[in-house]
């Protein structure tokens, strides 16, 4: 239930079984007591279908985004209704051309109505401009282009809107086996009798006496094997993580699995007893008379059997003081979580041997008189640029926490190993911590340690939940990885879930969001460096978006209020809507991401979608816009020598000229939305050739789309 292979004895003080587990050995009649929901494992699966219809943060920023511009824009609309109706009805409106349009008592029904529908038009278009069309499209495209491209960096989106909550993440509860580390236990210190071997995989520092046993008892004295792969490039190991640890050792010093076994026949099995914590096998070479017992187990527990080892050279020596030296060694080797195993054996006469298969079956191989042939220090290593994507976490202010089922010894030292903690520190400090302790916790006591909080060890699936519901009440985006099913509740009740895709069980690929394709931390960080382009992007358009919102609104706003007309038409608006909101959500959502986001802290659950630095590139860009436009709207005659020209044709002209300078601002105001936190706008832009294309794209089409209006201007 926990993740980690390990065998617990039942008795009559622990009596209970749990549905799912394997029964490894002995016998006994077992009494059924809960099925189907009642069950642990049923439990397990409840916690999963619950769904809560929780929004993630962005969704829940742009709808107060959105609410936010609505209510200003029908307040306004209302406003400049209830101003053109006020007008028009006491006689003071105008025509396109200047004249009176309304005079009491002077005009027919029909151009009342006219005059009417022509004042709600106008406020109907300043709600068009205050709305921004545009955004569902600019987040539906980056969301969509963001998970196209993660699938490059072996990320598989199940869920759209988990690219831009893992942008908003603070912490990440990660599971070690598999994650951070290789899930592939390996040998990585070896002694060959008092003499520690500089690398454990180079075999010619290997006595020929020493290596033929060491491939004899590694090759006959275990469950595993060793065998060519179905592409016939390569080999592969079975058996458990120990024996593949030590087969695999065995392959890299030169043993020959097939030719030792043909050698020697195995004349007696002693299987490996977790009680005596060892097994042996006794064998006999095919070309004498000669028989080898070969032990194998906890190097503590083998150490006091033997009398003598093999050293360097292959020459048989008795313990003196090598056995105290050889102690300290394991020790050491414990202390870094090594599992420490044995290697011995003794040589035993044909004699001594049983004859019919009953007195074999029967026989007990002898266990003391040992011969030490070597002492393995077997780890589950971290993968390859682990430390570094923590380190990036760190750096980007992403708190990683390891959440195990292993014993805290070594979770605490991966941890160690992989940056997660800085300094052996002590369980009092509330930094290292077993899921049961944290459970017993009163819940004010468990949110102050989960602040602290960066391993936990020996943690049941009900530990890891609690853990992740405690760091969301206190405000926490967290982002929660796994690969077992015991895995499924905390992967269901995160912000974000991300399961395993080689390792992780249907359970956890179900209850997830996003599925790493190659099991490793690393690909998290990407992730994360993802869901900040996405997070970004968003905000870039948004400012891009307001921009042009905010100077549309207020232009229209001012000529309606002055003149009773707009200067920028329900049609223009849609054009501009279609050059500017669906082109430009196509550019700016398309960005890629860059190093600088992974600098800056996440923006969690409470930071506001538009920021001090949006708001002031906001309105310092509108001022600009609404400066040039009030300019032109007021002056433009002037400006273009129009005053004596006929007044229908002079505001057709001005207005054109108010459309296009606002069409080309916006054009500038998109490229300086590229980047606006930074001074160089240009920054990366040859490498996003789309947001090029678009640029020029709208630039062509605006200039078509005008270009015989401004030829009969100029003929």
């Amino acid at each position: 239930m926990t993740g980690e292979s390990k065998i617990v004895n039942k008795n009559q003080k622990a009596p209970f079984l749990m549905a799912g587990c394997k029964v490894a050995d002995g016998a006994g009649t077992m009494l059924v007591t809960g099925v189907g929901i009642n069950t642990e494992w049923g439990l397990l699966m409840a916690s999963i279908s619950d769904d809560t219809g929780e929004e993630t943060p962005l969704q829940v920023r742009l709808n107060g985004v959105a609410t936010f511009i609505g209510t200003v824009g029908l307040a306004v609309a209302l406003f400049v209704l209830i101003v053109l109706l006020s007008r028009f009805f006491t006689g003071n409106s105008k025509n396109l051309d200047g004249t009176t349009q309304f005079v009491r008592g002077q005009t027919s029904v029909s151009k009342t109505m006219d005059g009417v529908v022509h004042i709600i038009t106008a406020a109907v278009t300043i709600v068009v401009v205050a709305v921004p069309e545009g955004l569902p499209l600019a987040v539906t495209l980056t969301l969509a282009y963001s998970m196209k491209k993660m699938m490059a960096d072996k990320a598989l989106v199940r869920r759209l809107s988990a690219c831009e909550t893992m942008g908003s993440a603070t912490t990440i509860c990660s599971d070690k086996t598999g994650t951070l580390t290789l899930n592939q236990m390996t040998v990585v210190e070896a002694y060959i009798g008092e003499t520690k071997l500089n690398s454990p995989e180079d075999g010619s520092q290997l006595h020929s006496a020493v290596s033929s046993l060491l491939n004899e008892g590694i090759t006959q004295n275990t469950s595993g094997s060793v065998f060519t792969s179905k592409d016939g490039k390569g080999i592969e190991v079975s058996g458990s993580p120990t024996e593949k640890a030590i087969l695999s050792w065995g392959v890299k010093i030169g043993m020959k699995f097939n030719v030792v076994r043909s050698e020697s026949i195995i004349l007696h099995v002693s299987p490996f007893n977790s009680t005596k914590k060892r097994g042996g096998v006794a064998v006999r070479q095919r070309s004498g008379s000669q028989v080898h017992i070969h032990w194998k187990g906890a190097a503590e527990i083998i150490l006091e059997s033997c009398t003598g080892y093999l050293d360097s050279n292959g020459c048989l020596q008795s313990f003196e003081r090598e056995k105290d030296f050889l102690k300290e060694a394991i020790g050491e080797m414990a202390a870094k979580s090594l599992r420490c195993v044995a290697i011995a054996y003794q040589t035993c006469n044909i004699d001594e041997v049983p004859t019919d298969e009953e007195g074999l079956a029967q026989w007990v191989l002898p266990e003391d008189g040992l011969i030490l042939l070597a002492i393995l220090g077997i780890k589950d290593p971290c993968r390859p640029g682990v430390k570094d994507a923590v380190r990036q976490c760190s750096d980007s202010g992403v708190k990683v926490r390891m959440v195990t089922g292993d014993n805290i010894q070594t979770a605490r030292a991966i941890a160690l190993e992989c940056g997660i903690l800085t300094s052996n520190t002590e369980d009092t400090e509330f930094e290292v911590i077993e899921g049961k302790t944290f459970r017993e916790l009163s819940e004010k006591e468990q949110e102050q340690v989960a602040k602290r909080m960066l391993v936990m060890g020996r943690s049941s699936p009900s530990d890891k939940l609690l853990l992740v519901q405690t760091l969301r009440k206190l405000g926490e985006v967290v982002a929660v990885t796994g690969d077992g099913t015991n895995d499924a509740p905390a992967l269901h009740e995160a912000d974000i879930g991300l399961s395993m895709g080689i390792q992780g069980t249907e359970v956890a690929k179900e209850s997830s969001d996003i599925i790493i394709l190659d099991d490793n931390f690393a690909s998290v960080v990407k992730v994360v460096r993802w869901g900040r382009s996405v997070y970004a992007n968003i905000q870039k358009f948004i400012q891009f978006q307001l921009t042009v919102n905010v100077a549309a609104l207020v232009i229209n706003v001012v000529a309606a209020v002055s003149s009773g007309d707009v200067p920028l038409n329900t049609v223009q608006l849609l054009w501009v809507n279609l050059i500017m909101d669906t082109l430009g959500a196509l550019a700016l959502a398309t960005e890629p991401p860059t190093d600088h986001l992974m600098h800056r802290p996440p923006v969690g659950r409470r930071e506001p979608l538009v920021t001090n630095i949006m708001w002031r590139n906001l309105l310092i860009q509108a001022l600009y816009q609404i400066g040039i436009l009030l300019v032109l709207n007021f002056q433009g005659k002037s400006i273009l020598h129009l005053e004596h020209d006929d007044p229908k044709h002079a505001k057709m002209v001005k207005n054109t000229l108010i459309f296009n300078a606002f069409v080309f601002c916006q054009i500038f105001n998109e490229v300086n939305a590229r980047k606006p936190d930074e001074i160089n706008v240009f920054t990366g832009v040859t490498k996003n050739p789309l947001f090029s294309g678009v640029i020029g794209t709208t630039f062509v089409l605006q200039v078509r789309d005008n270009l015989s209006t401004w030829m009969n201007f100029l003929l």
